[in-house]
This record gives structure tokens, C-alpha cells and sequence, in this order.
């Protein structure tokens, strides 16, 4: 089956995918060989028709009788997510989160290799990154290309977010991680996400403060 195109799927259907992922690779660490689309919905806090109606978006998977085969789906789930392959990634910014991520051990397992770290200030540029020495932006088109580089890590502050992003686009660099606490602006067939932490724990002090302490939950 063709894969769809990415703006006819709704975006918490595609995140959803990455849940389910994580998910099955758990159940496979246990040993489990199948598994229904009501033990997985149940796993994640969805019920068994969201999990029919978003992987129907990519195809039929399930068996009559069975279920779906753990292994074949992990791999299909891979593939529609694009890491049964290894993508490499550029990172700007080499400060406190810049060496926090590229510390992350969590990239290589799922298909992302971290191939060089970049920074615009002179102090930190030829200085050591874990593995990396860390690049000046001028070296960044080139290595892009060398590495054939298609995503970008954005870990620099707000202000020098938009003119990082606009070069790693001129790089050809296609996807973009922002980690700068601010809204970018990409051309039409670049992909962006941005993870700003403090909206996320905005989120969550919104969902604790509405909610009914635990004493009350019977």
C-alpha cells in the first residue's frame, strides 16, 4: 500500500504511532509474540477503535483470530515513521541543553545519529562535545551536505532561533527540532517541532490545578 500523504493524517494519530511503538517494543522485551488492538489501547489509556482507526490510515495489519504479530508490526510502524533506516542530525548550540542532548543515548536506537554539533561563539568552537568538535555555523552547509544531512536540532536562545533555522534550511536540512522557547517560521516542505518546557509544564500545572486531589478519586 502507497503511504499517505503527511497532511492527510492528523497530527495526534501520527504521535499516537510513536506511542504505540514504544509500546510494542515493550511487550516484545517481554516475550509477547500478539497482541489485540483492546491490550494495546489499554496499555496507552486509548480504546481499541482509536488504535484500529489510526494504524488504518497505513494499511491492515491485523489478523483475523490473532491480532497483530508484535514483530511485523514494529516494523511496519517503523517504516511509516521512517527510522527502520538511520537519519543523521546536525545540532545547533553547545550550551547547557546543547551538551545535555547530544549526551542523549536514546538517538541511535531509534535511527538518529548525531554527526556534528555546531555554535556561534568563538569560546566554544574547536572545543570538545562529548565525540564532536564543536563547528563554526560557516562549516555548517557543507558538512550538511558531506553527511547528507535532513534534520536539525534548534538548541539555541530565543533570539538567535529564527537566524538558526534559516540556515539549516539553506543547508537543505528538511526537518527542524526547536528546543528555543519561541515560533519559528520554515518554508512550505519543511517540517517543524518545537519542545518548549515551559508550555508543557504550563499544561500540566493547567490539568493538576482543574483536577481533584487524589484523596477524592474513589
Amino acid at each position: 500500500m502507497d503511504q499517505p500523504r503527511p497532511d492527510s493524517v492528523p497530527d495526534p494519530a501520527v504521535r499516537r504511532l510513536s506511542l504505540y511503538l514504544r509500546q510494542l517494543e515493550s511487550f516484545k522485551k517481554k516475550d509477547r509474540r500478539t497482541i489485540s488492538s483492546k491490550q494495546l489501547g489499554e496499555s496507552l489509556g486509548l480504546t481499541d477503535a482509536q488504535v484500529r482507526k489510526d494504524l488504518a490510515y497505513f494499511g491492515q495489519f491485523g489478523h483475523p483470530g490473532i491480532g497483530y504479530r508484535v514483530d511485523d508490526l514494529i516494523g511496519q510502524v517503523r517504516h511509516i515513521l521512517g527510522t527502520d533506516k538511520t537519519w543523521n542530525v546536525v545540532m545547533v548550540g553547545a550550551g547547557n541543553l546543547g551538551r545535555a542532548l547530544s549526551a542523549y543515548r536514546g538517538f541511535s536506537s531509534k535511527g538518529f545519529k548525531l554527526v556534528a554539533v555546531f555554535d556561534n561563539d568563538p569560546s566554544k568552537v574547536g572545543k570538545k562535545l562529548g565525540p564532536f568538535s564543536i563547528q563554526p555555523l560557516s562549516e555548517l552547509e557543507t558538512t550538511a551536505h558531506k553527511q547528507s544531512v535532513r534534520l536539525g536540532i534548534v538548541a539555541v536562545p530565543a533570539d538567535n532561533a529564527q537566524e538558526v533555522a534559516d540556515q539549516l534550511v539553506a543547508a537543505g536540512v528538511r526537518g527542524l527540532l526547536n528546543f528555543a522557547p519561541v515560533s519559528l517560521t520554515v518554508p512550505r516542505g519543511v517540517a517543524l517541532n518545537s519542545v518548549d518546557l515551559a508550555v508543557q509544564l504550563e499544561q500540566l500545572s493547567f490539568q493538576v490545578n482543574l483536577s481533584p486531589g487524589p484523596e477524592s478519586r474513589r
